[in-house]
């Protein structure tokens, strides 16, 4: 009777916690364990206990006791109790925390989370960064929520009246992502700050350069058009390579037995960057009938990366021609390839040319814009309101430089070099070199 009196004391001092190999024993001997948990007093002991000291089977903690889960989502609720924060109230302070921007968004909530703040006591389990979350993700999309509203109700054609009755909005294509229509405003204008900065000396072949002629960089191009034709590289390859061999030769001081290498190492270079495919070494050594090796190339790679600081981005005229060209048939109902071929044409011209050094990428490709409308219709004025909003240039900006384009078009100096013109007599591209331009008049300036 003690002995059965023992077990069944040692059997409710156990705790409410068993391993699998104690329940199976009490089984066994057909005796279960107590349905409670241990006394206060044994809590208390072991509340008490030493905080550094392992916790086994024998000595569990009592859990503390969750409330109730309700939303995950960090987003306002739309019913009650299931929110962290009040939504009517955080809307109307919106405009508080829109001053307050990203980084005060912490430091407006902590002035919020007070009593009069909105929050209500039974959600005052929630954390501070959940609600900053949830206002970051509010902060987030509003930009997304705006444009959807607006779309439905129709703004975006009160924002092209308030640019104007005659200016169209090229970039209201939402639905072709490879556009970035939302972000295209923001990335030109940054590309137009970038043509400033990274230009190179247009008096270089004056300053810095002795052994090495215009006409000599004009023949070196005039042959790199043909080897990016026979490789079928894309044109900004092209655009690339003359970029790099004019950034190199106004600060490095270069002989012209070497102006070749120089050449066929920018196109290397500029290959990678732009193609998916790039033509190997052997290949740009072989077009010269190897007349460089592999190890002259790859040393001359390097000069032109550190002379270029790695930074082989920059923006060219085709850069800005794609954004012209489609502010040019904003208002045309299909397409017009044949003004797109004669732009590109004439861009293209300029790249021969040491003269055009002096004026920016995109005033080249405003000016080729300019010129192949004047060329192609004579009915209407070529510089309309939407290629002036695009394009930041007055007609009056590009007289200059439309003047000199148009002596490039109808070969005024006799060039002898024929590579991009034969380019672009070919059908494939409507024979647009074999069109000339009318005169200009002041009146168009």
């Amino acid at each position: 009777m003690k002995k059965e009196n023992n077990v069944t004391r040692n059997v409710g001092d156990l705790p409410r916690r068993l391993t699998r190999a104690q329940a199976a024993a009490f089984l066994a001997s057909g005796q279960l364990p107590p349905s409670k948990g241990v006394s206060q007093q044994k809590e208390k002991q072991l509340v008490k206990g030493n905080p550094k000291r392992a916790v086994s089977d024998n000595a569990c903690l009592p859990r503390k006791k969750r409330a109730a889960l309700q939303d995950v989502s960090n987003i306002f609720c739309e019913t009650k109790g299931k929110g962290c924060l009040n939504a009517p109230k955080i809307q109307s302070k919106k405009g508080k925390l829109d001053k307050a921007g990203p980084s005060g968004v912490s430091k407006v909530l902590k002035e919020k989370s007070l009593p009069h703040s909105g929050l209500r006591p039974e959600d005052a389990t929630c954390s501070v960064n959940n609600a900053n979350n949830a206002l970051l993700l509010l902060i987030s999309q509003k930009k997304d929520v705006q444009m959807a509203a607006a779309e439905k109700s129709g703004v975006y054609e009160l924002l092209n009246v308030l640019k104007g009755p005659d200016i169209t909005d090229i970039d209201a294509d939402f639905e072709d992502p490879q556009l970035c229509s939302f972000y295209a405003t923001d990335i030109y204008k940054n590309l137009r700050i970038a043509e400033l900065s990274r230009r190179p000396y247009p008096n270089y072949m004056e300053t810095v350069q002795q052994d090495i002629t215009q006409s000599m960089r004009g023949i070196l191009v005039d042959w790199l058009v043909e080897v990016s034709e026979e490789y079928k590289l894309v044109p900004d390859t092209l655009y690339l390579t003359v970029y790099l061999i004019d950034w190199f030769l106004s600060q490095t001081y270069m002989e012209r037995r070497r102006l070749q290498l120089l050449g066929i190492t920018c196109m290397l270079i500029a290959s990678k960057y732009e193609e998916i495919n790039a033509p190997r070494i052997e290949e740009f050594c072989f077009i010269t009938d190897n007349t460089y090796t592999k190890e002259e190339v790859r040393k001359m790679e390097t000069e032109v990366l550190k002379s270029s600081s790695y930074k082989l981005f920059a923006p060219t005229t085709k850069t800005f021609l794609r954004r012209f060209l489609r502010a040019a048939q904003a208002s045309y109902e299909s397409p017009s390839f044949e003004l797109e071929y004669l732009a590109n044409y004439l861009a293209e011209l300029t790249l021969m040319n040491y003269g055009f050094l002096n004026f920016r990428p995109s005033m080249i490709a405003a000016s080729a814009v300019f010129l192949a409308r004047w060329t192609l219709d004579r009915s209407s004025h070529p510089w309309n309101p939407t290629l002036q909003h695009y394009a930041s240039y007055k007609p009056s900006d590009l007289k200059a430089t439309v003047l000199a384009l148009r002596d490039l078009q109808l070969n005024s100096n006799d060039c002898p070099l024929t590579a991009i013109r034969t380019k672009y007599e070919q059908e494939k591209f409507k024979c647009v070199a074999a069109l000339s331009s009318p005169e200009l008049l002041d009146t168009l300036f």
